[in-house]
């Protein structure tokens, strides 16, 4: 059986006036459409679980955003408001167990999103001038292969956004300078080591 939990008291607690009504409501339909419901706070935000994550919902300054994990299976994924502001724009009682009682059901069935595959960046094309520029610094190119393909792909890119040569030229000497030290593009926002 689902218990309530005291992080998501503290929660409801701590939200704006206006949501905390609706916070309420959507946690009692939860909690009404399936008695062993768990409550959870994932990534700051209150969490329903049963076989897995079934929904959630957190409190903004002018808003209550709120769905279900598995939004994009449900055959109703478009009877309900991702957002409300008040109580009242949230679907009626019947209709909102209807919709939670489905999440539920694709988690006990096993049903999982099916995700995209991933795709493979494309391959790195170096700016010529910058390789040329690489191999007249001693070790600057062995510094540049050396890198981790995110930040190659980060100074060729920012090199070839240059609209004009002179600011091209400008940006591959900084590269190359950056570069020899072992400094990656963004180095000014790394943390210290």
């Amino acid at each position: 059986m689902g218990e309530r939990s005291p992080q998501l008291d503290a929660y409801i607690a701590k939200a704006a006036s206006f949501a905390r009504p609706i916070l309420e409501k959507l946690r009692d339909a939860f909690h009404k459409a399936d008695p062993q419901i768990e409550e959870s706070l994932k990534w700051g935000a209150p969490h329903f679980d049963h076989n897995g994550i079934v929904g959630s919902m957190a409190a903004f300054k002018q808003h209550v955003s709120w769905g279900f994990w598995k939004a994009s299976l449900m055959r109703s994924q478009a009877a309900f408001r991702e957002k409300v502001a008040d109580v009242s724009e949230l679907p009626p009682e019947k209709k909102l167990l209807e919709l939670i009682r489905e999440a539920v059901a694709l988690n006990e069935a096993g049903v999982k999103i099916v995700r995209a595959p991933r795709t493979t960046p494309s391959p790195l094309e170096t700016p010529d001038g910058l390789l040329a520029a690489l191999r007249r610094v001693k070790g600057a190119l062995a510094t540049f292969e050396a890198f981790p393909p995110s930040h190659k792909r980060e100074y060729a890119q920012w090199i070839a956004e240059a609209k004009q040569e002179g600011t091209r030229t400008k940006r591959i000497a900084q590269a190359v300078e950056w570069i020899s030290e072992g400094k990656s593009r963004n180095w000014k926002y790394e943390r210290k080591k």
